[in-house]
C-alpha cells in the first residue's frame, strides 16, 4: 500500500560535568599498592531441616537484610520452559493469609522491600521494622496463595513480552548463543517460548513450587545490624519447622566445544546489525588454580575502554560502540565469550578483528604494564566491594558451596598478583579456543552471509530458535517476473481496475511506548496527496503534509519544508497504492532479486528504484502473493535512518484488502527500535477534504 512516512520523536538529554581541577591526562595515573584486606568469618548456624544460617554483624547503620537462597543447581524445564519464572513471579502474589494489595501495604507502610523468587527471597529495613518484615518474607516463601487470576495476568504478561522480543536481535542473540553452546535440551541452552510458556498450568507452577521451594540446600544469610544470636531466633522461629523436598544436585555430562572453529549464523532479515558471539564451554571452578590468571587474562583481552578488543574494534576500526570480553567460573561447564553489536556491512571483518585479538593473546606475551593496570583494577574493586557487608556473608557462602579453603578471599589479591605475564599467555591458550569456537552471528544472512563465509570457516544456518536450517536448493538464484509478482499482489488485494478507482483513505493506528499511547492517522487524496499526524493524549506530536507539489514537516511547533528528493520523490507518484505506479511509469525500475525466507515462508525479493533514484525493497509471499515486508533508509538531520515495515493480519475494506499490523523497526546510529502498531480505522473513498493537506 502507500508508503508511510512518520517520525515519532524522543529526546535524551546528557549532562556532562567534569571537575575543573588541574590533571595532566596525558599521563596514567600510577598504579598504588595492593590493599591489605581483612575479612572476619560470619558466625554460622544450622537449623535442623538443613538450612545453613550466617549472620554478618555490621552496626554503623540501623538496617538489617536477609536472604534466602536455595542452591538447586542448573534445572533442566523441558517442555515447560517459563515455569520457575512464573512461579516466582507467583510468590508475590498474595500469601494464604493476605491478598497481594494487603502484602504489598504491609510491606509498604515500614518502608521495608521484601522480594520474592523462584531460587528463594530478600528482606531489609531498618533494624525497629526487620523482625515484621523478615517474618513476611517467611510468609511468602512458605504460605504462597497461588490465585488463579494472577496466574492467568503473570502468563499472558510472558507471552506479551516474549513477542516484543521476537524482533529485537539482541534478545534473540541472548537466547541463541547459550543454546548453540550447550544444546537447547541442557538446562544452561534451553529457553523458553510463546509455545512452552502457553502450555503451562498452575498445577505445573505449584508442582515446581514443591519441588524447588524447600529448605534443603537452603542459604539464609543476615547482614547489618543484628546480633548472632537474634538471627537465630528469628530463623528458628520462622523457618525452623519448615519442611520440604530434598534436593540433589544434578550430574552434567560435559559438552563438547566444535571440533573446529566455525560460523554458527542465524538469520533475522530485519536486523540492521549483528550480534557477535566467539564462545567456547571451558571449565574453570573457583578452586582452579588458573582462576585468577583466566580473569587478569579476560581483563586485558576485553574487560573495558583499555583492553584489546575495545582499542581494536571501537577506536582503530570503528565497528561498534564496544567489544568486551567475559568469563564465567563454577561448578559446572561455563564459557568465555567475546562479544559486539556491529554494523552489516562490517560484520566479517569485526569477525576477523575478534579472532585476530584472541589468537594475540594466545601467541604474544602482554606487556607488563598491562599486566600491572589490570592488577591495580582488581586489587581496587575488590577492596571496595568489601565495604558491602552482604560481599562478605556472599563469599562465605561461596566457600561453602565450592568447598574452597577458607582463607581463599583473605589470600585473594595475594593470588591475582603473583600472577606473570607467562601465566596470562598459558591460560589464555588454554581457555580462549579460537581453535575450536563457534563464532555466533544473529544477523541479516542475506547481507552478512557471503562475506563470512570468505572468512574460510565452515557456515551453518540456523533459525531464531537455534534449530539448524537447510538451504533450499537454487533459492537465493531464484528467477521470476518482477511485474508480475506486482500484478499479482495487485490483484489479489482488489484488482488493478478496482485499485485505480480510489480517490482518498484514511488510516488511524495505535502504538504503546514506555507507557504511552500513540495514535498514527494517515489521509491521502488522488492524486498524491498525503498527511501524517502524531498525536498524544489528544495533542498532534508530530505532523507532515504533502499537497501535491510542496511539503513539510513540523513537530513540536518547529516547522520545515520537505527536501528536494522527497518532494521529487512524491510527485512522481499519481496511484494510492504505490504499486500501480511500477507498472504504469517506465521511470520506477523494479529488479528480481531473488527469493528469501521471511517468517519461515519463501518471498520473492524486489528491488525499486524511483524516479527520484530512492531505493526501497519489497518481498511478496510466494504463496498468497500479499506484500509482507520493506525496506528503506533516508538521511534524516544528518543521520542515515534504516526502516524495516512489517504488514500482516489483511482485512477486506471495501472491495480491497488493507493489513492490519504494521511492525516498524528503524535503526539509526547503532541503536534499533521496534514499534508494533494496530490499525483501528480505515475509510475508503470517504473523510478525507483538501483542507487536510493545508
Amino acid at each position: 500500500m502507500k508508503r508511510i512516512y512518520f517520525i515519532i520523536a524522543g529526546a535524551l538529554l546528557l549532562t556532562n560535568i567534569q571537575a575543573q581541577t588541574k590533571i595532566d591526562r596525558t599521563k596514567r595515573p600510577k598504579a598504588g599498592p595492593a590493599p591489605v584486606i581483612t575479612i572476619g568469618d560470619p558466625v554460622t548456624y544450622q537449623l535442623a531441616n538443613g538450612i545453613t544460617v550466617l549472620v554478618v554483624e555490621n552496626h554503623k547503620l540501623p538496617k538489617v537484610a536477609a536472604t534466602y537462597s536455595i542452591d538447586a543447581g542448573p534445572i533442566t524445564e523441558g517442555a515447560k520452559a517459563g515455569v520457575l519464572s512464573l512461579m516466582g513471579g507467583m510468590l508475590n502474589e498474595g500469601t494464604k493469609q493476605r491478598n497481594k494489595a494487603e502484602f504489598d501495604e504491609a510491606v509498604d507502610q515500614m518502608g521495608a522491600e521484601v522480594e520474592l523468587s523462584a531460587s528463594g527471597g530478600s528482606a531489609s529495613s531498618l533494624t525497629r521494622y526487620f523482625e515484621k518484615a523478615f517474618s513476611l518474607m517467611a510468609e511468602g516463601i512458605q504460605q504462597p496463595a497461588f490465585p488463579q487470576e494472577s496466574f492467568e495476568k503473570l502468563k499472558s504478561q510472558a507471552i506479551t513480552g516474549l513477542k516484543s522480543s521476537e524482533r529485537s536481535v539482541k534478545e534473540i542473540a541472548g537466547r541463541v548463543a547459550p543454546a548453540l553452546l550447550y544444546g537447547v535440551n541442557h538446562p544452561s541452552g534451553e529457553f523458553e517460548t510463546e509455545a512452552t510458556v502457553s502450555n503451562l498450568t498452575l498445577d505445573d507452577v505449584k508442582a515446581a513450587y514443591q519441588q524447588y521451594v524447600t529448605p534443603s540446600r537452603g542459604f539464609l544469610i543476615f547482614t547489618g545490624d543484628i546480633k548472632p544470636e537474634q538471627a537465630k531466633q528469628l530463623a528458628e522461629e520462622a523457618f525452623g519447622s519448615w519442611k520440604g523436598a530434598t534436593l540433589t544436585l544434578p550430574k552434567l555430562v560435559a559438552v563438547k566445544n566444535p571440533a573446529a572453529t566455525e560460523v554458527d549464523l542465524v538469520d533475522v532479515p530485519n536486523a540492521v546489525q549483528s550480534e557477535i558471539r566467539v564462545a567456547n564451554l571451558i571449565e574453570l571452578p573457583l578452586s582452579n588454580p588458573d582462576y585468577f590468571a583466566v580473569l587478569l587474562a579476560n581483563q586485558i583481552l576485553g574487560g573495558g575502554s583499555d583492553s584489546y578488543l575495545f582499542k581494536n574494534l571501537r577506536e582503530k576500526h570503528a565497528f561498534t560502540y564496544g567489544a568486551y570480553s567475559s568469563v564465567n567460573a563454577g561448578r559446572y561447564q561455563t564459557s568465555f565469550s567475546a562479544s559486539a553489536s556491529v554494523r552489516n556491512e562490517k560484520t566479517d571483518s569485526a569477525v576477523l578483528e575478534f579472532l585476530n585479538e584472541i589468537k594475540r593473546i594466545r601467541t604474544t606475551k602482554v606487556d607488563p604494564e598491562e599486566l600491572k593496570r589490570a592488577k591495580a583494577l582488581y586489587n581496587g574493586s575488590f577492596a571496595l566491594g568489601m565495604e558491602n557487608t552482604a560481599r562478605i556473608a556472599t563469599y562465605a557462602t561461596n566457600i561453602i558451596l565450592n568447598n574452597l579453603p577458607k582463607d581463599f578471599y583473605r589470600t585473594y589479591l595475594q593470588k591475582i598478583n603473583a600472577v606473570t605475564v607467562e601465566d596470562i599467555q598459558r591460560v589464555a591458550v588454554k581457555y580462549f579456543g579460537t581453535p575450536s569456537s563457534r563464532v555466533i552471528v544473529v544477523g541479516k544472512a542475506a547481507q552478512v552471509e557471503a562475506g563470512l563465509k570468505k572468512l574460510g570457516y565452515t557456515v551453518r544456518l540456523y533459525d531464531k530458535y537455534a534449530q539448524p536450517v537447510t538451504a533450499k536448493a537454487n533459492s537465493a538464484e531464484a528467477t521470476f517476473d518482477a511485474k508480475k509478482v506486482v500484478n499479482d499482489y495487485l490483484n489479489t488485494v482488489g484488482g488493478v481496475d478496482e485499485l485505480k478507482k480510489l480517490k482518498s483513505m484514511s488510516q488511524k493506528m495505535s502504538l504503546t511506548m514506555q507507557g504511552m499511547t500513540l495514535v498514527l492517522e494517515t489521509k491521502s487524496l488522488a492524486p498524491n496527496k498525503s498527511a501524517v499526524l502524531v498525536s498524544m493524549q489528544g495533542n498532534v506530536v508530530d505532523k507532515q503534509v504533502f499537497d501535491g507539489n510542496n511539503g513539510y514537516h513540523e513537530q513540536m511547533g518547529q516547522k520545515q519544508p520537505m527536501d528536494k528528493e522527497d518532494l521529487a520523490d512524491k510527485k512522481a507518484h499519481v496511484y494510492l497504492v504505490e504499486q500501480l505506479d511500477y507498472l504504469d511509469n517506465a521511470a520506477f525500475k523494479i529488479t528480481a532479486k531473488g527469493v528469501e525466507s521471511i517468517a519461515g515462508k519463501d518471498a520473492y525479493k524486489i528491488e525499486i528504484t524511483t524516479p527520484a533514484g530512492k531505493v526501497q525493497t519489497e518481498y511478496y509471499d510466494v504463496a498468497s502473493k500479499l506484500l509482507v515486508k520493506a525496506e528503506n533508509s533516508a538521511v534524516m538531520q544528518g543521520v542515515t535512518m534504516n526502516e524495516t515495515v512489517e504488514v500482516s493480519n489483511y482485512k477486506k475494506v471495501g472491495a480491497i484488502m488493507i493489513p492490519y499490523k504494521v511492525v516498524r523497526t528503524v535503526e539509526a546510529g547503532g541503536q534499533q527500535q521496534v514499534m508494533e502498531l494496530a490499525v483501528t480505522e480505515v475509510k475508503v473513498n470517504e473523510g478525507v477534504t483538501e483542507a487536510d493537506f493545508k
